[in-house]
């Protein structure tokens, strides 16, 4: 009777039960001969040829519908022309690949009114599917365009504002604004945000500011690139510069005429009132001056 060798095992080994395509340990499982593909070739993803919930019928399916050009015949019938497993086992595993988000079915209507049914193959069956598809034959549905987006300026800075309103003051600061553009021509200024600006300009002329002065208070030292809102920066200037209001002067006060004292005129006798070199009232001046 042969002695049984206690070291050998009673049977092979198989595979881990979790993972029936994991290397055996002696030597087996597959190796790969692989060329590169550069032309007819498609790329399919491992979660799908090796799903673990799908059959193998309807992997090898989706592997063949992801790999049809657009247009390509994908119903049962179809594909039943072209497998030999038959229109049942097929319309299996299309339910599968449907299932697993692999395949959908979307209804379309053509331009001529009629409804079609079309299969869209998903090689991403997790992507997001408000995405449309490459190119699914159909007239694309008409969308309204949207409304043009308005280009909404800022409002301009505040500008100081002048205690006097008089006519003259306000068209100094017009007349001025308006020379602007010959120092530099990006000081062109619409006539709305000339009418924002006049009153900044005057708070500065009623200062004892001489227009030349708030000329170049506004033009000098300006940046070399182009000048997006010059009316905006000008406002900044108007109030960031803005010079002290000129020092508080008291009025002089009137020096009353002088008052000659009375005296009776040599010509006619009558009373007036002269210096005391003048001897004769102003008719009697008058009058001689005549004669």
């Amino acid at each position: 009777m042969d002695t049984e060798d206690p070291s050998a095992p009673s049977r092979a080994q198989s595979a881990p039960a979790d993972n029936p395509t994991r290397t055996r340990r002696h030597g087996g499982g597959i190796t790969h001969d692989n060329t590169r593909h550069t032309t007819r070739f498609v790329v399919i993803g491992n979660h799908l040829v090796q799903h673990k919930d799908l059959s193998l019928l309807a992997i090898g399916l989706g592997c063949h519908l992801q790999s049809l050009p657009t247009g390509a015949g994908a119903d049962i019938k179809s594909l039943a022309a072209r497998f030999p497993e038959g229109p049942t086992r097929i319309a299996a595993a299309l339910r599968e690949l449907e299932a697993h988000g692999y395949l959908r079915r979307e209804r379309h209507r053509t331009q001529t009114g009629r409804i079609i049914t079309r299969t869209v193959s998903c090689n991403q069956p997790h992507a997001d599917r408000r995405r449309e598809p490459a190119d699914t034959g159909c007239p694309p549905a008409k969308r309204t365009p949207p409304p043009p987006r308005r280009t909404v300026h800022k409002a301009l800075p505040a500008v100081p504002q002048p205690s006097s309103t008089a006519p003259t003051l306000l068209q100094a600061a017009l007349d001025l604004l308006g020379t602007l553009r010959r120092h530099d021509s990006r000081l062109l200024l619409s006539a709305t945000d000339t009418a924002h600006l006049v009153p900044g300009v005057a708070a500065w002329l009623e200062r004892d500011v001489a227009p030349g002065a708030v000329r170049h208070a506004l033009t000098t030292g300006l940046p070399d690139e182009p000048l997006r809102r010059p009316a905006a920066l000008l406002a900044h200037r108007l109030t960031d510069l803005l010079p002290p209001p000129p020092p508080f002067r008291t009025p002089s006060a009137a020096v009353p005429p002088p008052r000659h004292p009375l005296q009776n005129c040599e010509g006619c006798d009558r009373g007036f009132r002269a210096p005391e070199a003048e001897n004769r009232c102003r008719d009697c001046r008058t009058a001689g001056v005549i004669a």
